[in-house]
């Protein structure tokens, strides 16, 4: 496995290693001894699998302390553009995004740390989307960026995604008090 740093301290690209024959093709996409060797070093708890039509966006969430999530995410079919923003106060890069296609082509992974918001709109119907978790999924502890916030100037390349009704109700990130 190969890992990619960003502009982004702790986004993390995974490009893993994929052995293709005849008969299709093999890939490890998690390994706690290969990830701890690379210096990551993460519990998942949870999995989670979501299925999508072309241009249903879900985001911008995040949970804040102490069920702050960190995320290793990646297409299983057809594909997305990810978004990851960083809601870390302290950090130099507050407020600032970054995007990645991930798709079935491709096979990567992205690693976002607790601290940021995630979201993603499908690129293609029947969208596989799967997710491990550091920390359990908790509503007391959740919260919302609206997904087309002005101050973040996301370019989720699409006019009118599906969304849901708490994705049309998030807050401004202006407003956002970030535990973080």
């Amino acid at each position: 496995m190969e890992i990619i740093k960003t502009h982004i301290e702790g986004l993390l690209i995974i490009k893993p290693r994929i052995f293709n024959d005849g008969r299709g093709y093999f890939y490890e996409s998690w390994s706690r001894e290969k990830f701890e060797a690379a210096g990551i070093h993460l519990d998942f708890v949870q999995d989670n699998q979501s299925l999508s039509q072309k241009g249903v966006l879900r985001g911008l969430h995040f949970q804040n302390p102490p069920f702050a999530q960190a995320k290793l995410v990646r297409v299983i079919a057809g594909a997305v553009l990810d978004i990851a923003v960083d809601i870390r106060k302290a950090s130099p890069t507050y407020g600032q995004h970054y995007s990645i296609e991930l798709n079935d082509e491709n096979m990567l992974q992205f690693l976002i740390p607790a601290g940021f918001a995630h979201g993603f709109v499908t690129l293609k119907d029947q969208t596989i989307f799967s997710y491990k978790c550091s920390a359990p999924y908790n509503k007391a502890s959740e919260g919302s960026i609206l997904w087309n916030d002005k101050d973040l100037s996301i370019d989720w390349k699409t006019e009118n995604p599906a969304l849901s009704d708490k994705d049309l109700t998030g807050n401004a990130f202006r407003d956002l008090v970030s535990l973080f």
